[in-house]
């Protein structure tokens, strides 16, 4: 029998934000399919956690405590990545979120908005993603082989109200894994490839607020966002994997510069 295209057993991968919500549940995903995950992360208790976790499912982890918006620590942990384990695979961007000056409240307009918190929501989520590609897409450059995936967003295919500093750098995470696509596969070969997965909705830390009263009941923002999905649900976070797994696959090597939706049809629907 041939090579199972889907495999991913020995592959390393950086995961960002990997001691947050998705990015753990993407390391638990690629720990299932054999792959050795770095976590990377501020936060180095929530690392040393995710760590300990990883390995107690019988995966094989590593964590590093950096910035993603630190060339320096950037540099320093593809150095140590390369110095103990000698390439990278995968980069999952998974660094990312929401703050609350940055998404206006219902009876706010954009000029309450403040300005310092925008700024830093579109930091984090853009140069969050742009800083990490270029160190350790040059690590796989090096290397000649590696898949990136970045986090897109439902934001960025129609306007969605309140979220301007997310919609603004989720945006940018788009083309930019476009053009990093092409200039990976133009100037260092079809074994680099750089992709962008687009969640629809799915409550997490960041948007439970605006989507679940504290009763527990639907939000009148919920209930729009299910009345234009029409499977009819938000999604559940582990439904993101299975997309993850085949982009960083063999079973992917002609796909490149790709946002892909996982949304339950939401970017599909007219909402008639």
């Amino acid at each position: 029998m041939g090579k199972d295209i889907f495999d991913l057993k020995g592959k390393i991968a950086v995961v960002t934000g990997g001691a947050g919500v998705l990015g753990g549940s993407i390391s638990r995903s690629l720990v299932a399919a054999g792959v050795k995950v770095v976590i990377l992360d501020i936060r180095k208790e929530l690392v040393d956690q995710r760590v300990d976790e990883l390995r107690a499912l019988g995966g094989d982890s590593l964590g590093i405590v950096g910035s993603v918006l630190e060339m320096d620590e950037l540099e320093n942990a593809s150095q140590t990545i390369e110095n103990e384990l000698g390439r990278v695979d995968i980069l999952i961007n998974a660094a990312g979120g929401n703050l609350p000056g940055a998404t206006l409240e219902v009876d706010q307009t954009i000029f309450d908005m403040k300005i310092a918190d925008f700024t830093r929501v579109t930091d984090l989520n853009m140069n969050g993603t742009v800083y990490p590609t270029i160190v350790f897409g040059k690590l796989m450059a090096k290397h000649g082989s590696g898949t990136i995936i970045n986090i897109s967003s439902m934001a960025t295919f129609s306007a969605i109200t309140r979220v301007p500093g997310y919609s603004v750098a989720k945006s940018g995470v788009n083309i930019f894994t476009q053009w990093m696509a092409c200039e990976m596969a133009s100037k260092f070969g079809d074994k680099i490839r750089v992709n962008a997965i687009a969640p629809g909705f799915f409550i997490g830390d960041q948007n439970r607020n605006v989507l679940i009263n504290p009763n527990g009941s639907y939000t009148d923002r919920s209930i729009k966002v299910i009345a234009k999905t029409p499977m009819g649900r938000f999604g559940d976070i582990n439904e993101l994997n299975g997309a993850v797994r085949f982009l960083c696959s063999d079973a992917a090597s002609f796909i490149t510069g790709v946002i892909l939706p996982i949304d339950g049809g939401f970017s599909s629907f007219s909402g008639v």
